[in-house]
């Protein structure tokens, strides 16, 4: 047994399965189940040592060879494993408060988590643009909607992201003659615009963003914030083992300008635009533009190993808080036309813990104390003030935006239509309750207990070989 198959095709070969599942509540738990226990083998399996039970010994390989390519998972990845296992079952089990074309999302899903992983474990890495490029175009069918014809967020996005992968290869070809004269500086030069332009579309970089609220307004919510918060962590991971596996770029001083630079610039226009928005779906878009911004601006820190720590710290509250913020938006989407808040006003007296959610993960996102991401922010915010004051002055700014839309957000749900009976009555049912109330109580820990997670994301930075040391 080797590591890929378990983490690889395993899952796989579930999400096969899981398609001829037609109940919602069964695909829920089997799915939620399912990555809780790839998990916990993550946590608990070392790799590549023997490990005896009782009479019986085996070992698993981290290493998995099929068509001349090889898989590996050594030990360093099994960290990051575990997070992205984990944070698909939170997703998987979240949607039991959603319904209908819900059904797709664990077998989809499933599926779309096995080949980012795959993109993770392939050699050589060039290969993950490829499995990214199939968990692209698995994702597709969570963001349609019966009965309607794509919309434009939609075309944009499989648009954008196809366009990553040729800037992606070329760049590695490109770059397999720099390793063999890496003084060739016109070489480098094409190599880093054409590496820079896929990356801008995969990461959905300023100024190629703009599907991202779009797809948001149009798509079920719960799809959407899955797969914003999926897809960029495996970007920028692969962007790391870029940055790894050359000198010249994790050397460079113009490669963290130029990432400070994005990063603000994405940061503080989606913080103007977010302030003006009316929709909610398109808020959580952009706050999902924010955050890779957030990433960028880590990145780009002197302190490497800061940076790279901050970045894999964003995970676990980039789930908590977009897993509560996509359920809750998705239970009032069910209730209202539309998302707009002509729509949605009022709806607090309905279904309070719903709002709860989309105020809370809002407020979370842009750094309230006691909520999860905020000594992450207050870290940041705290080593790019040590740089620069208007560098910290404009992060504070692009926070801004985030506090009034959460406000507005917060007066159009409580107050009352004028054709609303008085008074409150929650409308949420079990399975909604107790998924949002676990969901809150997570944001809630993660703010006030962020130390509990040091443990396990300790010794993230041995996945690379030279960034971090």
């Amino acid at each position: 047994m080797s590591a890929p198959l378990i983490w690889v095709a395993i899952p796989l070969g579930l999400a096969a399965i899981f398609l001829l599942f037609r109940s919602e509540r069964w695909l829920a738990w089997l799915g939620g189940i399912s990555a809780a226990v790839l998990c916990g083998l993550a946590y608990w399996l070392p790799v590549d040592t023997a490990v005896q039970m009782g009479a019986v010994s085996f070992r698993i390989d981290s290493t998995f060879t099929i068509l001349g390519r090889q898989f590996s998972l050594p030990a360093s990845d099994q960290t990051l494993i575990v997070l992205i296992y984990g944070a698909a079952a939170f997703w998987f089990l979240g949607s039991l408060a959603g319904g209908g074309w819900q059904r797709s999302i664990v077998p989809l899903g499933m599926a779309i988590v096995a080949l980012l992983v795959a993109s993770l474990a392939v050699r050589p890495f060039l290969y993950a643009a490829l499995f990214i490029q199939l968990a692209v175009l698995l994702s597709i069918p969570l963001l349609l909607q019966p009965g309607r014809r794509p919309g434009r967020g939609t075309l944009r996005f499989i648009t954008f992201q196809s366009l990553a992968t040729p800037f992606i290869l070329l760049a590695g070809f490109l770059l397999s003659g720099v390793d063999a004269g890496p003084s060739d500086l016109a070489l480098i030069g094409q190599a880093a615009f054409v590496l820079a332009m896929g990356f801008a579309f995969l990461l959905a970089i300023f100024p190629f963003y703009a599907w991202v609220p779009l797809v948001a307004e149009e798509s079920p919510p719960y799809a959407v914030g899955f797969i914003l918060t999926i897809f960029p962590v495996f970007s920028i991971l692969f962007a790391l083992n870029f940055m790894d596996r050359y000198s010249w770029l994790r050397d460079s001083d113009v490669l963290y300008q130029a990432l400070q630079s994005a990063g603000l610039i994405m940061l503080v226009t989606a913080s103007i635009w977010v302030a003006f928005q009316r929709h909610l779906g398109r808020v959580m878009g952009y706050a999902t533009v924010m955050e890779t911004g957030m990433a960028l601006l880590a990145l780009s820190l002197p302190d490497r190993a800061v940076g790279l720590l901050l970045v894999f710290y964003m995970i676990i509250p980039r789930t908590l808080a977009f897993g509560v913020w996509a359920m809750s938006l998705s239970i009032l989407a069910r209730n209202a036309d539309d998302l707009r808040f002509s729509t949605i006003q009022g709806m607090a007296r309905s279904y309070p813990l719903a709002a709860a959610g989309v105020i809370v993960a809002g407020l979370a996102v842009s750094g309230m104390p006691l909520l999860a991401f905020f000594p992450i922010r207050q870290a940041l915010w705290a080593q790019l003030a040590s740089q620069s004051l208007v560098t910290a002055a404009w992060f504070g700014l692009g926070i801004l935006g985030f506090w009034v839309v959460s406000m507005r957000s917060l007066a159009v749900l409580v107050m009352q239509r004028e054709d609303q009976a008085p008074g409150w009555e929650a409308r949420e049912d079990f399975w909604q309750r107790a998924l949002l109330g676990l969901g809150l109580l997570g944001i809630f820990l993660a703010g006030i207990f962020p130390q509990s997670v040091q443990p396990l994301l300790a010794n993230i930075s041995i996945m690379f070989d030279h960034l971090g040391r």
